[in-house]
């Protein structure tokens, strides 16, 4: 096996674009089957894509660990950030570095495959950063192994089914339905089985053996059309794609009309696009246990209600099986390695606003048995900790059975300035001078936000380690005020850690302390905010109020009906993900700190029945974001002469 060089970081550190070409030309990466080999993995448990990233073998690799015990599990969160971030991904990478590089434990981490709409907007793409990022990161941040490509075909093959199957229904009798859906001689395929089973009807029979009443049944969906909530993606930024019009080419004639004639006002419709990392199948991948529950969910999707109420689902609309066979490949993660060769498991990439901000359960499980007993997992909770990691919490450990042993609060000075009064920060805008210079006071008074973050990680029953992310205008006597708050709001340890600009060494102190947490950590203290059969309004009042300090919650009168709705459909047990700004505590991104006598809004509930939530809209909440004046795009280019590609960021 080929001896690589130790990592030598660069001083002033370079763009990450050039951190990762470093490291391949002179550090050298490890080949994808012995980085496999190092982390566990047996070569047919691997499926090579490339030379630098592979696909592993799900049933295969837990069925030979089964009864191996799982490493430690770490969840890597932060403090409400600005809009330019706070290093939780940067954070996530340093830390499993620091534990594997420096450390010498066994140590994976698991983050989110990043959407190409913020890699060519505005933010950038989640490799993390500098000597702390998963390489080649213009593999990671681009097209990876085709996960996000096959949700995009699944979720609009979908949505095709949804106006196809309204305009079929709109154009034939109730027996001309039936019997181009169900064909005579064959047995009805499993799909249509399990639609026979909910509405009542022997799956045994065939489909000449069905009454005429039971035949229009079975064929007839009956959407109502103002409730088909399933819209269509794309991974692209496009603002102009929130609202369109869909219908208006249609080759079949409906009834009632003659040959030529206009298609009748209501085979059109408004609907919209989604971002593809919103659609509620990236949620699936994301809380899907194994390829049998990948398959009961994405059939349990609820697209819509029949005009008597009823949930119309995927397989209702026999679409589950295809969107599974779409899917399979993607329910495997992808094996990747860091500047500093160690593992890193990429899955699934949910939006952290309306779904979990999480990377997926099956990865986090197939890491946690790679890393054994004195092994470490680190795996990422997306945005503010009030968002990522109540949801990572009460939502994911709920449906995994995972108990994490601590949990990593991600910390600036910058961030905490903000909070403190400081002016404010945005993405492409010169920092105030207040962020370059020491001041105490502001950091002081921002640290009210971590402290109610702390506070919030305590409930769970974990042990909280503060991460003090270092910037280099950062002086010591901040990061002192930041490290002497966090433990007299009773975090286990606050470390500053600069792996930005180190790598795994910068992270070595913050590994100790993981370390440490770990071992002094009660795992049956662990315990979830709330009981899943409350009702669905007591739920959203009791993360309002413990998580966020609100005063109560106000529903609007469409949030009322759903919830109704939710509840007599059976939904009413779901766990609750609440769509809100990340920005703040609160609904308004621009109420920093820990914003007092405030109320939250739900104007609408939406369901993500296969993935197994309901999430109340809260405030301004995007789906698809718009690009900016000047995309992120301008910048990226490659060499035609060598292929590299240029100015990622």
């Amino acid at each position: 096996m080929t001896v690589h060089p130790k990592l030598q970081p660069r001083s002033p550190v370079p763009s990450d674009i050039e951190v990762s070409q470093q490291i391949v030309s002179e550090v050298g990466l490890l080949p994808i089957a012995d980085l496999a080999s190092e982390a566990g993995l047996e070569p047919d448990e691997v499926i090579p894509w490339g030379f630098s990233k592979a696909k592993v073998q799900l049933k295969t690799t837990l069925d030979r660990l089964k009864h191996s015990p799982d490493g430690n599990y770490i969840v890597c969160t932060g403090i409400n950030p600005t809009p330019l971030g706070e290093g939780k991904s940067t954070t996530t990478i340093g830390l499993a570095q620091a534990l594997g590089a420096i450390l010498n434990k066994k140590s994976f981490a698991c983050i989110r495959q990043p959407s190409q709409g913020p890699t060519f907007g505005i933010k950038g793409g989640a490799a993390g950063g500098g000597y702390a990022q998963v390489v080649p990161m213009e593999e990671f941040n681009l097209h990876l192994t085709g996960d996000i490509h096959a949700i995009t075909a699944a979720n609009n093959l979908l949505a095709a089914a949804i106006d196809t199957r309204m305009l079929h229904e709109d154009s034939q009798s109730d027996e001309a339905l039936y019997k181009r859906l169900c064909l005579s001689g064959k047995p009805f395929p499993p799909v249509m089985k399990k639609r026979l089973v909910k509405l009542g009807i022997d799956p045994n029979k065939s489909p000449e053996d069905l009454t005429a009443e039971e035949r229009a049944k079975f064929a007839r969906l009956d959407f109502a059309k103002e409730t088909i909530t399933w819209q269509r993606v794309l991974d692209t930024c496009d603002r102009h794609l929130r609202k369109v019009t869909v219908g208006k080419g249609q080759t079949i004639q409906p009834r009632g009309t003659v040959k030529g004639e206009t298609p009748r006002e209501e085979h059109i419709r408004e609907t919209g696009f989604d971002i593809t990392v919103a659609s509620e199948i990236m949620a699936v991948l994301a809380l899907a246990n194994d390829l049998p529950d990948l398959r009961e969910k994405l059939g349990n999707m609820v697209v819509g209600y029949s005009k008597a109420g009823e949930p119309i689902t995927s397989d209702d609309l026999g679409c589950g099986g295809a969107l599974t066979v779409l899917m399979k490949d993607a329910l495997l993660p992808t094996l990747m390695q860091t500047v500093e060769r160690t593992p890193v498991l990429v899955h699934a990439g949910p939006f952290a606003n309306i779904a979990i901000g999480n990377s997926s359960i099956v990865a986090d499980k197939l890491a946690l048995k790679l890393a054994g007993e004195d092994g470490y997992v680190v795996t990422e909770a997306g945005f503010g900790a009030d968002i990522g990691m109540e949801k990572f919490f009460n939502i994911k450990c709920r449906e995994s059975g995972l108990k994490p042993k601590c949990a990593v609060i991600v910390a600036t000075v910058r961030a905490l300035k903000m909070h403190g009064g400081g002016p404010p920060v945005s993405a492409g805008k010169p920092l105030a001078s207040e962020y370059k210079e020491e001041n105490i006071p502001l950091v002081t008074a921002g640290c009210s936000n971590l402290v109610k973050h702390i506070q919030n990680a305590k409930k769970f029953g974990v042990n909280v380690v503060v991460a003090i992310n270092q910037f280099k205008t950062d002086t010591a006597e901040e990061m002192n005020a930041i490290r002497d708050a966090s433990l007299e709001a009773g975090a286990f340890d606050a470390v500053v850690s600069n792996h930005w600009a180190e790598g795994g060494k910068g992270a070595e102190a913050l590994g100790h302390a993981v370390i440490m947490a770990c071992k002094a950590n009660d795992e049956t203290n662990f315990k979830f905010l709330y009981d899943l059969n409350s009702p669905i309004r007591e739920k959203v009042e009791t993360i309002s109020k413990e998580i966020y300090g609100a005063d109560g919650v106000d529903f609007s009168e469409l949030a009322e009906q759903q919830i109704r709705q939710y509840e007599s459909s059976g939904f009413g047990n779901l766990p609750i993900c609440i769509a809100k700004t990340q920005y703040s505590f609160s609904c308004d991104p621009k109420a920093k700190g820990v914003p007092k006598g405030f109320r939250i809004y739900v104007r609408e509930i939406r369901s993500c029945v296969g993935a197994g939530f309901l999430y109340p809209i809260c405030g301004d909440i995007m789906t698809i974001p718009g690009l900016p004046t000047r995309p992120g795009f301008y910048d990226v280019d490659i060499d035609t002469s060598t292929g590299q590609v240029l100015g990622l960021f």
